[in-house]
């Protein structure tokens, strides 16, 4: 009876002692300070970009045209959060045709160009390359960067409807280039989607290329008898 005695008595010392260990331990991981990483940001060195000062000027840089490690941080941030590749601080086109959308989400049509009607108008600003769809002062399809017709190849002008939409098509005549959620307005000239580099080429063959995200939401609201509006002059064209 005494050795069972005692031989229960060590078993709860043993276990005990074990749990003194284990409760030792836990208390050093939880003591141990978080490790916290000291590494510098890398160098942001991208030189002066083509759109630099339209950059400085919206991301409230001193307006000078010549790129410093702060503008290029500062240029670097806007494409981080925006999603662009490369994010590298350098001023390009991609970049600044981001920066002009996002600067007219407030007030697309503040210079009344588009014209104000209570049925579903498509806006297509060659100026400023940007794209949206409002309804009466409503602005239902927030703007967004585009790449219309090139110089000799201008997107038409005026007035137009969607005529015929193919959500797969593919064009007839260059060389079978896809043309997703097309949306034709007036001739061989259409809404659509690029699958590439939407400001690669420096322009289109007439028609309206968007981001494919875009083009697809586009698609969603758009229907056949919709009115789009096109007007402005595409920088680098004749007309």
């Amino acid at each position: 009876m005494r050795r069972d005695a005692d031989s229960r008595r060590g078993g709860i010392r043993g276990r005990v002692a074990a749990l003194t260990t284990v409760g030792a331990a836990l208390a050093l991981t939880l003591a141990a300070p978080a490790t916290v990483s000291t590494a510098a940001p890398a160098a942001c060195t991208a030189p002066t970009g083509p759109y630099q000062r339209p950059m400085e000027e919206y991301l409230k840089r001193p307006v000078d045209g010549v790129q410093s490690a702060a503008d290029c941080a500062a240029i670097r941030d806007f494409q981080k959060a925006q999603s662009l590749t490369p994010a590298d601080g350098y001023a390009r086109l991609v970049t600044y045709r981001t920066m002009t959308a996002l600067k007219a989400r407030a007030n697309p049509n503040a210079a009344g160009k588009c014209p104000v009607r209570d049925f579903r108008v498509t806006c297509v600003d060659l100026d400023r390359q940007l794209l949206w769809v409002q309804q009466g002062r409503k602005v239902v399809f927030a703007p967004v960067p585009i790449r219309t017709g090139r110089d000799g190849e201008e997107t038409r002008k005026g007035w137009h409807a969607i005529y015929w939409r193919d959500r797969d098509h593919v064009s007839t005549l260059y060389h079978n280039a896809p043309m997703p959620y097309a949306q034709f307005f007036n001739g061989g000239q259409a809404l659509h989607g690029r699958p590439d580099d939407l400001f690669d080429g420096g322009g289109s063959a007439g028609c309206v290329n968007l981001r494919l995200a875009d083009a697809k939401t586009l698609w969603n609201l758009l229907a056949i008898d919709d009115a789009v509006y096109v007007w402005g002059t595409k920088p680098g064209t004749g007309g």
